[in-house]
């Protein structure tokens, strides 16, 4: 079988990685444009690409598919790789370009997507943090057959896998990545034998993972420890949920729920002890100790380390 993939980050290239090992024929791939990155903002390809390179496989980036948008130039480019590439499918992870009908005309089997999480929960760009913000305890892969909405497609296959209490977003999305690479090869073999039932998606239970925004990063201090437990969890390695001490930035990486009870009447933020078992501040409901910290600038460090460098005392509140 013949297979298109559109992908960018991490999460795709896995997926790319399984279909050429289950000997897929991949004549084209489609990538976003490199994009500045690090200190130098030097262009950097994606994972997507770069693998591709390395495997010889052809590589279209179009800045937009779309023929009558801001790039038809691009998208009469990429019309004609993919329609010169015939192939009977066209695989699409984490792309970041919207798909005009005409592409998803184009396959004979049409345009199947690796959705990272349990659909309708979680339509949208960042299914995966959003799930361990809201502290589900379960979400998933779903391959659904695309059609012009946003994740609105038949689902065509959907695997379960159990949130952990300590997942981190980068945890969570390398086994929902791995567990994507196996089900759109089961999907695809599926499909060339006709097999595949689609199935609408319910009505009932649509939420939307709107997109990680930096300024989400700052912790509020009134929230549970719980629920900024999640956030710290969540947002982790990207963009790092942080707070501000004297208008200084400080990340928070890790954390565990201290058993201790909050004094009444103690101001949301303030640091209860500080010391190598980590820092506790109080929270709007219960006790939250950091375990890892970060600066702005430095590098990210357990408490006992960055209390060397970084003089918290109980007392001071976190968030002014």
């Amino acid at each position: 079988m013949r297979v298109i993939f559109a992908g960018t980050p991490e999460f795709a290239r896995v997926a790319l990685a399984q279909l050429q090992v289950a000997g897929f024929d991949v004549p084209l791939v489609l990538t976003q444009p490199d994009r500045p990155a690090g200190r130098g903002m030097k262009l950097h390809a994606s994972p997507v690409k770069q693998w591709a390179q390395s495997h010889t496989i052809a590589v279209a980036q179009p800045r937009s598919l779309r023929l009558d948008g801001k790039y038809p130039e691009d998208a009469a480019s990429a019309r004609q790789a993919i329609e010169a590439a015939n192939a009977d499918a066209m695989v699409v992870a984490a792309y970041g370009l919207i798909l005009p009908q005409w592409v998803l005309d184009t396959p004979r089997l049409g345009c199947l997507n690796i959705h990272a999480s349990l659909l309708p929960r979680w339509r949208g760009a960042a299914p995966i943090h959003r799930a361990i913000e809201a502290g589900d305890l379960e979400t998933g892969v779903t391959i659904m057959q695309m059609d012009a909405g946003l994740d609105t497609g038949d689902m065509l296959l959907a695997e379960t896998l159990a949130i952990e209490s300590t997942d981190t977003t980068g945890a969570l999305h390398d086994r929902l990545a791995a567990l994507g690479g196996e089900l759109i090869v089961r999907a695809l073999a599926l499909a060339g034998r006709g097999e595949l039932q689609p199935l609408k998606q319910p009505e009932a239970g649509v939420s939307y993972a709107h997109k990680i925004d930096k300024i989400e990063a700052g912790v509020n201090w009134q929230d549970s420890a719980e629920a900024i437990g999640r956030r710290i969890r969540a947002f982790d390695p990207f963009p790092g949920a942080s707070s501000t001490l004297d208008g200084e930035t400080v990340k928070l990486w890790s954390y565990e729920i201290d058993s201790s009870i909050c004094p009444p009447d103690v101001r949301c933020g303030t640091i209860l002890s500080a010391n190598e078992a980590g820092v506790s501040v109080a929270c709007g409901q219960g006790v939250l100790r950091l375990l890892e910290l970060q600066r702005a600038g430095g590098k990210r460090l357990k408490a006992a380390d960055f209390l060397r460098g970084f003089a918290l005392a109980p007392g001071m509140v976190l968030g002014t």
